[in-house]
């Protein structure tokens, strides 16, 4: 995988079009969003691909943490200021859209890089329907089917080794906070490298919306979006 067919940065200022935010989010990470449709009213560049772009450029670290502040579209310019212990995406107002903080040695080569970013989108991008059906069933709890309102909150990662060149993730737990119609979601996973444990990572995202389970309603949804990938798998074939 080559990250950077997916992204362009020239002269300090790094730019998506809606094609390629969205080729990466359902080729590479298996994420079926409607928000990342080319036509989305609404469009939204994958927090997935922003992670990409960041251990692209910049490496992995042995501890790193990622707050997604804003949405980003196609039509924002970002800058990247990069301090000792950390990075910031900002547009040409000074407006947050990713903040990270990392510290420890970097990864140094490119291919565990490259690696660790296509073992860790394809575990997000299984997010829904896989890992978030069961965890609202084992709640009670689901998302507004017609404004479903899942945000990607925050990401972190720690590597006891960086000199690994074949990392792998692996599912460990998940858990939902409800707190009304708010939730919290965490996803964990371990870092593997030659089936050796080599670290850890969470992802977290924020669901609103919340109300009573239903299973019919669930089922329909799933439905929907199983369609949806199997019509484009189809006409990309």
């Amino acid at each position: 995988m080559t990250v950077d067919d997916y992204y362009t940065y020239a002269a300090g200022v790094l730019t998506f079009t809606r094609e390629n935010a969205s080729t990466f989010a359902k080729e590479i990470a298996g994420d079926f969003n409607p928000i990342h449709d080319p036509q989305a009213r609404r469009f939204c560049v994958p927090g997935d691909l922003l992670f990409a772009v960041v251990l692209d450029l910049h490496h992995a670290r042995g501890r790193m943490d990622f707050e997604f502040e804003q949405m980003v579209d196609d039509k924002v310019r970002l800058g990247i200021e990069v301090q000792d212990s950390g990075l910031r995406l900002t547009d040409s107002n000074g407006k947050l859209f990713l903040d990270v903080a990392y510290s420890g040695d970097k990864v140094e080569s490119a291919a565990a890089n490259s690696a660790l970013v296509e073992a860790y989108v394809k575990f997000s991008g299984k997010t829904f329907p896989f890992l978030l059906v069961e965890l609202m069933q084992k709640n009670h709890v689901m998302i507004n089917p017609q404004r479903p309102l899942v945000i990607y909150r925050k990401m972190s990662l720690k590597l006891h080794d960086t000199t690994c060149e074949n990392f792998q993730l692996a599912f460990t737990d998940s858990n939902l906070q409800v707190d009304g119609k708010k939730g919290e979601v965490a996803l964990n996973f371990d870092i593997l490298c030659n089936d050796k444990v080599v670290g850890s990572g969470t992802k977290n995202m924020l669901l609103g919306g919340l109300r009573e389970y239903q299973q019919s309603v669930i089922d329909e949804l799933v439905e929907e979006y199983n369609t949806i990938k199997s019509h484009y798998l189809s006409d990309s074939a």
